[in-house]
């Protein structure tokens, strides 16, 4: 419950003992941003029976009735609507918010993470909200200028090259000492300007000296294949003709090339 409340409010988003590094100019910023949203936004949804005068009434999320009795929710910044207890959660991410704080905005409720994020962008590094005038954007997300570095090294990525990284940018020196896949057939990392040849969880530099018939060389990239023991062939003449005794099944299939990893 503390984590999904948390996550819900965060406390760096109103509270800037919660946020490390802020210069003064940015402190006032967050200052005034949560002064206004708690004086214009926040409230508290008000679980009760739903009075006779309300019998009914239609829920303001899903718009079936609520009856005289029935346990609903009332929100005081909205009006004398009701929402099922189910129905009074986040617009953005549908996370339930009885009894717990809840902000609004143009007939919405959400919660605080989401409230916050229509008006300020959040750095996807350190989850505080942006209020510098320039960030960097890359792959949907946004990070302060200082944070998007590499996961591995810390080096400063801004106006350079990068790969993407289970979310997170990598230099391309890391992603290749610590991520590249080595090909099948030369051995070395297949690096991030390189396309790749994948097959049965193995992979291939995709240019022909690599991904080729292990017996006449043919290029395979976008061809049928066959495969034996982890090598590839280009039909079954060529696998017979490299090992007319194995008895190993075969698997025939087609290839997927995936592009370069996209960079900035």
């Amino acid at each position: 419950h503390t984590r999904a409340l948390l996550q819900q409010l965060p406390p760096q988003d109103c509270d800037e003992r919660y946020c490390l590094d802020l210069a003064e100019e940015e402190r006032g910023q967050l200052r005034a941003f949560s002064a206004r949203r708690r004086r214009e936004a926040l409230g508290q949804g008000l679980a009760c029976p739903v009075p006779g005068p309300c019998h009914g009434c239609p829920c303001k999320k899903c718009g079936r009735r609520l009856n005289k009795g029935d346990p609903g929710i009332l929100a005081s910044q909205l009006g004398d609507q009701f929402w099922h207890p189910s129905c009074f959660s986040c617009h953005f991410c549908h996370q339930p918010l009885v009894d717990l704080i809840y902000f609004q905005q143009d007939g919405r409720i959400y919660c605080g993470r989401h409230h916050a994020e229509l008006f300020r962008p959040r750095c996807a590094s350190c989850d505080q909200l942006i209020f510098m005038e320039e960030c960097i954007e890359a792959e949907g997300q946004r990070w302060h200028l200082e944070h998007f570095c590499c996961l591995e090294c810390d080096v400063p990525l801004r106006g350079q090259r990068y790969v993407m990284k289970s979310g997170r940018p990598c230099c391309h020196t890391c992603f290749e000492s610590f991520f590249a896949e080595p090909c099948q057939a030369c051995g070395d990392p297949i690096g991030a300007d390189s396309e790749e040849a994948t097959h049965q969880g193995l992979h291939w530099h995709a240019r022909a000296t690599c991904f080729c018939c292990s017996l006449c060389r043919k290029p395979l990239r976008g061809q049928p294949l066959l495969s034996r023991r982890g090598r590839l062939f280009c039909s079954e003449a060529c696998s017979l003709g490299q090992d007319a005794a194995s008895t190993t099944s075969d698997s025939s299939d087609s290839a997927f090339a995936s592009a370069p990893s996209p960079d900035s």
